[in-house]
């Protein structure tokens, strides 16, 4: 995989984004989101992309990615292992008041982990169902395992701004209080970028994450129209009003870029996944324009 790391400004490629800004316009003319904020940051030749990337928006569930730092910083601070095990139970106490809520089982995105209540998981077990099946459950494990401050310690250190990690998912009586976790598209390209320039603690524990990434089972965001050979790691998140793709892509021939696509809807709103899918497409056809000859 390898690193690649952003090179300098005054080295960085000088070619202009305004055809890329007028297409990125367009779709958000057509699909007509309530909000729409794009972020790219190309690792090959520093070419950047921001379209209102930052504004905050609801994190949903790429908050995720921001837990699964905190997991793994803790891990190479040797607080914790990743083949530790952790007793599976399904309480919780809100950041608000510290009142118990669960998730229900019928809501979250994958049964598999409800499945072991009462017995003991991975911590790796529960970061890859955090990660590629969205699993509630084990993310309200693994933020109660290394807790809020770890994680905002450990975004911090790589100074990342722009994604803010408030409390466990479905905690409602947070939620009713507007304690919600937000992240902006220039603040999740940040961290995905240190992830994949392996700046994320070591070499080894970036790789991991990326590992981590690549195992996303929903497909219908950033990779959904771009070639078959191009790989994405990424993580997604939806519910009744944004609908997000964040993620780390991995072209065949070139180096990788990093591409956060957020949207804003209308609770009735509808070809969420397609507009994102169209984002990324536009993209992935300007860094390409040449037949990556300049990406490579």
């Amino acid at each position: 995989m390898g690193s690649h790391v952003l090179p300098p400004a005054s080295v960085q490629a000088v070619r202009s984004t305004e055809p890329l800004r007028q297409k990125i316009e367009a779709i958000e003319a057509r699909s007509r989101p309530k909000a729409l904020a794009v972020a790219m940051r190309d690792l090959g030749t520093g070419l950047t992309f921001d379209h209102h990337a930052d504004r905050w928006f609801h994190a949903a569930s790429t908050i995720k990615v921001g837990i699964l730092l905190g997991v793994y910083g803790a891990i190479h601070e040797g607080r914790l292992v990743a083949q530790s095990r952790v007793h599976v139970r399904n309480r919780f106490s809100s950041a608000w008041d510290g009142s118990p809520f669960r998730v229900a089982s019928e809501r979250d995105a994958n049964s598999e982990v409800h499945q072991h209540i009462g017995s003991t998981m991975r911590v790796s077990e529960l970061a890859l169902h955090m990660i590629a099946t969205s699993s509630n459950l084990a993310t309200n494990l693994l933020l109660d395992l290394v807790g809020l401050d770890t994680v905002q310690r450990c975004l911090e250190s790589l100074h990342i701004h722009g994604v803010d990690v408030r409390r466990g998912v479905e905690d409602e009586r947070a939620f009713e209080h507007h304690v919600n976790n937000r992240v902006t598209a220039d603040g999740l390209a940040a961290l995905l970028r240190a992830i994949a320039e392996e700046r994320a603690f070591s070499p080894e524990i970036s790789r991991q994450m990326v590992d981590v990434l690549h195992a996303q089972e929903f497909k219908s965001g950033i990779p959904a129209r771009l070639p078959k050979a191009v790989r994405v790691a990424h993580k997604t998140g939806e519910i009744s009003t944004v609908a997000h793709d964040a993620g780390i892509v991995y072209p065949p021939d070139c180096p990788p870029y990093v591409l956060v696509v957020l949207t804003e809807w209308e609770p009735d709103g509808t070809g969420r996944s397609a507009t994102i899918a169209e984002v990324s497409r536009a993209i992935y056809e300007f860094l390409h324009a040449d037949g990556g000859a300049a990406r490579a």
